[in-house]
């Protein structure tokens, strides 16, 4: 099969012929049908730093993915062939598709185990399936699982691309009320559709809301900071988002407001089962771009430009 193939920072994804996987004990194969493109691969084609979670190149990347199980191996038999699935992206050993040693949805089929499948509902999409197993389920994890955002709160959100609209959302069905930060005028005018109670440039503009839950989902240094000033006495921040490696921050405000940071990163397969229930009815449907998978590199390249606005899905014909 032809899969799109990373070898390296500073290098382009090259197409190339790969051996078809198999399905070992405790594995299943998954045809692909949608993969998401995430600004994670971006930064592994443009940023050296990506590289220490690639120990074995060439690989092909692609961790937001969801499909239909194809062969199931031996110790798996509670799945079957023609099984809907959402692949959550995490495998035990610390790895994850598309990351590390397993090779990814930039491909038609992938490997699988236990640890990553969650069945997909009928009424969703493969597209919304494979976009909930990264963008949707790191952006649920902060909010709920972390943050423990819930009917009552005043919730703050920095940035609204793929991941901080979904965050909002998922806030706002939940029952917060929620604020958001976002620079790009365009992606402000979804303020409606996500149901914001504000949206302003800059989360300083909603100091004075008592925002006792700040989640940055774009973590460009100044964004944090900016957090940690505009939230009140014993608030949390959870920061998400790595568009920076490094911030500086208040620390007096830290300890005198008695604040409480949390990291975060991916989620869980219950989180993303929740999410799964969340979606069904229809209330959280991002905007999606779909495109062909001989796109992909240049859809990696529009994330880069920041000419994206929702999520741009590569979907496999049948």
């Amino acid at each position: 099969m032809k899969s799109w193939r990373f070898h390296g920072t500073g290098r382009p994804l090259t197409l190339e012929e790969v051996e078809t996987p198999r399905a070992g004990p405790g594995e299943v194969i998954v045809d692909i049908k949608a993969a998401g493109l995430c600004a994670s691969d971006m930064g592994a084609l443009h940023e050296p730093e990506w590289m220490a979670s690639f120990p074995r190149l060439p690989m092909t990347l692609g961790h937001e993915n969801a499909g239909v199980i194809s062969e199931v191996g031996p110790g798996m038999d509670r799945w079957q062939i023609g099984d809907r699935v959402g692949l959550s992206p995490m495998i035990p050993n610390g790895d994850a598709i598309g990351y590390g040693t397993w090779d990814g949805g930039y491909g038609p089929k992938v490997r699988a185990t236990e640890a990553n499948l969650v069945r997909l509902p009928a009424e969703l999409s493969f597209e919304l399936g494979a976009v909930a197993t990264d963008a949707g389920l790191t952006a649920y994890h902060a909010m709920v699982a972390l943050g423990g955002a819930q009917e009552g709160m005043r919730v703050g959100v920095i940035g609204l691309g793929g991941l901080g609209y979904l965050g909002a959302r998922i806030a706002v069905l939940k029952g917060a009320e929620v604020y958001a930060a976002e620079t790009n005028p365009a992606t402000r005018e979804l303020a409606a559709e996500i149901r914001l109670a504000g949206v302003a440039e800059s989360i300083s503009e909603f100091a004075d809301k008592n925002l006792t839950l700040i989640v940055d989902y774009a973590g460009f240094g100044t964004t944090t900071a900016q957090a940690v000033e505009a939230l009140p006495k014993s608030g949390t921040l959870v920061q998400v988002g790595l568009g920076r490696p490094e911030s500086t921050v208040n620390t007096q405000a830290i300890i005198f407001k008695q604040l409480k940071i949390l990291g975060s990163l991916s989620g869980t397969q219950q989180d993303l089962t929740e999410l799964y229930e969340l979606m069904r009815g229809g209330a959280l449907e991002p905007p999606i771009h779909r495109i062909t998978p001989d796109r992909i590199p240049e859809g990696l390249e529009l994330l880069r430009q920041g000419g994206v606005v929702g999520r741009l899905v590569a979907c496999y014909e049948d």
